[in-house]
Order: C-alpha cells, then sequence, then structure tokens
C-alpha cells in the first residue's frame, strides 16, 4: 500500500499528465479527454480530505497546494472544452498554464511565511456539474461520449457502482430522450446537466429554446 508522501506524489505526477493529454486532446491528437486520470486525481483528493487528521503539517501544507493547482487547471480544461463544444477554440493553452503556474508561486511565497492551512473538509470537485447541449446526438458523438464520461466519472467519485452503465445504451438513451423533449416541447436543443447533490450523482436534460 502506498504511502502518504507517495500518493501526494502520484497526485503531482497526474496532474502534470493531465495538462499534456487535455493539451493534446485540445490540439486534436487525442480523440477522447483524459476522464481516466481526473477520476484518480479526484479519488486521492478526497481520501486525504476525509483523513486530514493522518497527515502532517507539512503534508497538509503539500495536500493543499496540489488541490489548489489541481481546480486551477480543472478551470482552464472547463473554459477550453466550452470553447471547443462552441466552435471558439482558442490557442493561449500555454499562456494560461503559464498564468497558473506564476500564480501558485506566488501563492507558495506567501503560504511559506504564514501558518500552514488547515485541511479542508471537502474535495476541490464536490458538488460541480457539467453541461453539454445537444440538438441531434447520433451527429454529435463526442458530445455524446463526453457526456457519459462524466456521468461515470461523477458517479465513481461519488461512489456509486456503474456496473450497469453501458456505453451504447447511454448513447441510446439521449437520442431518444432528445428526439422526444425537440418533439413534445419544440426546441431546438436539449441541455444535459451532470451534477452532485446531497451525495447523489444526477442526469438532468433541460430544454433550451
Amino acid at each position: 500500500m502506498a504511502t502518504i508522501d507517495e500518493d501526494l506524489s502520484q497526485i503531482e505526477k497526474d496532474t502534470r499528465q493531465l495538462k499534456v493529454e487535455y493539451d493534446q486532446y485540445f490540439g486534436g491528437g487525442r480523440k477522447r479527454p483524459p476522464a481516466d486520470i481526473e477520476w484518480r486525481i479526484e479519488l486521492l483528493l478526497k481520501r486525504y480530505s476525509e483523513r486530514g487528521g493522518e497527515l502532517s503539517s507539512g503534508q497538509r501544507f503539500r495536500f493543499n497546494n496540489l488541490i489548489q493547482n489541481y481546480a486551477k487547471y480543472r478551470e482552464v480544461f472547463r473554459k477550453r472544452m466550452q470553447q471547443k463544444e462552441e466552435g471558439a477554440v482558442q490557442h493561449h493553452f500555454g499562456a494560461a498554464a503559464r498564468a497558473i503556474e506564476a500564480e501558485r508561486a506566488k501563492q507558495q511565497a506567501e503560504a511559506a511565511k504564514a501558518k500552514p492551512p488547515a485541511a479542508p473538509a471537502a474535495s476541490a470537485a464536490a458538488g460541480a456539474s457539467f453541461r453539454i447541449s445537444c440538438s441531434d446526438p447520433e451527429r454529435e458523438p463526442e458530445k455524446v461520449e463526453r457526456l457519459y464520461d462524466e456521468f461515470v466519472r461523477a458517479k465513481r467519485q461519488a461512489g456509486e457502482s456503474v456496473d450497469r452503465l453501458k456505453r451504447d445504451g447511454f448513447r441510446a438513451f439521449v437520442s431518444k430522450k432528445t428526439k422526444e423533449l425537440r418533439k413534445q416541447k419544440g426546441c431546438k436543443e436539449v441541455e444535459y446537466v451532470v451534477e452532485t447533490a446531497d451525495g447523489q450523482v444526477k442526469l438532468k436534460a433541460l430544454v433550451k429554446a
């Protein structure tokens, strides 16, 4: 079994790898976003958020920095994903990453002068939601794949079983649901939302004009 320091090193290593693979995805070198790495990072973050009492002051300080760093990267990824879905992808990820690193270095310098902060009460990603709009899922397979990956990731993070979830069945459900709502409500798009509330993951379908 890995030690606390080894797990913290793994989080740091996976966060760097996540940046590399997201960069490849946005650049067209990968077909899907690296959801498996995200799930692994968030599993470790949740574990040590719940076991903060086992960490030394130095380990808590390092853990908090890892959470902040991951949360900032996730925000960059979220914005780039939104731009990609809207057809307005920008190519400034390198500059954004450098800005994040500069801000992180500044915060570390300031934190070094103060007492290490207490461990957070919950994971940085707790309660986060994912949204995506579809007008014709059969012609938008990348959106459906992204929705499926986010739904699975959220359920795993919440500790829910995903044994019954099948990619083909999920794709068929989204296609059928979208057609039904467009026909019933006369809308152009259906927005799907993956959110966690009270420890349970829900998939909502909202009508868009």
